[in-house]
């Protein structure tokens, strides 16, 4: 992680597509954010897509936008996501999970940094930075043709591979601290953290939803923590 966070700063300043490698809850997202934020289009939105939960038939006009009249109900026109990203960052999370056509589309736009909103004839020119994230192997994606190599290599340009919770053991502590702090913050309660028996079970925990999953556990405790401290059951 600390050789993840050294690259951070190069990787913000640049302009180039980011691939964010790492199991579901890992902090995808957050890294991405962290990139925006330390960019120089950090003034600009960051407008996130999780690609996995978009319909194929709904990908294209979420992502590109629509015209009056491009389809049935379409009776105005629609700003896509890439529209919205405008001077800005959007973050395209389990970009594994896209369709192929909206994999078409996506090519051209990072090749040309163009793109056409549904229904209409007239390119669309954008600036926005793209990162993409995936809890997949996008190489054994390649192979099966599920993903088209040619999107693959646009796309990994700068890769940034995030371990997994059990990997990095030694973070649960850090964690766990920042968890505590900010739920009472969130909460008002005074807790100040955990036991050492309680901590002694966190770090024994293989933890297969990883961040997210400490972070609930945490947030867990407080609602039944009456305490300072917390304590195992």
């Amino acid at each position: 992680m600390l050789e993840l966070f050294s690259l951070l700063p190069y990787v913000a300043q640049s302009t180039s597509t980011v691939l964010i490698e790492g199991a579901s809850g890992t902090g995808k997202e957050l890294f991405a954010r962290a990139i925006h934020n330390n960019s120089p289009c950090k003034k600009g939105p960051f407008i996130a897509v999780n690609c996995g939960a978009l319909p194929d038939t709904l990908c294209e006009s979420e992502l590109f936008g629509y015209k009056a009249g491009a389809f049935t109900d379409a009776k105005k026109d629609k700003l896509g996501r890439f529209a919205l990203a405008q001077d800005g960052t959007i973050f395209l999370d389990e970009i594994g999970d896209i369709s192929q056509a909206a994999q078409v589309r996506l090519l051209r736009v990072l090749e040309q940094k163009v793109f056409e909103p549904l229904g209409s004839t007239r390119p669309v020119k954008t600036n926005a930075r793209v990162i993409t994230a995936t809890h997949r192997n996008m190489a054994e994606r390649v192979e099966q043709g599920s993903f088209r190599d040619d999107l693959f290599y646009r796309i990994n340009v700068l890769k940034l591979s995030l371990p997994s919770l059990s990997e990095r053991i030694e973070d649960i502590p850090l964690l766990t601290d920042h968890f505590v702090e900010r739920f009472s913050h969130l909460t008002g309660k005074q807790i100040i953290g955990v036991s050492r028996e309680a901590m002694a079970a966190l770090m024994l925990h293989d933890w297969p939803g990883n961040v997210r999953e400490l972070e609930n556990a945490i947030e867990h405790a407080f609602v039944l923590c009456q305490n300072e401290l917390i304590h195992l059951r």
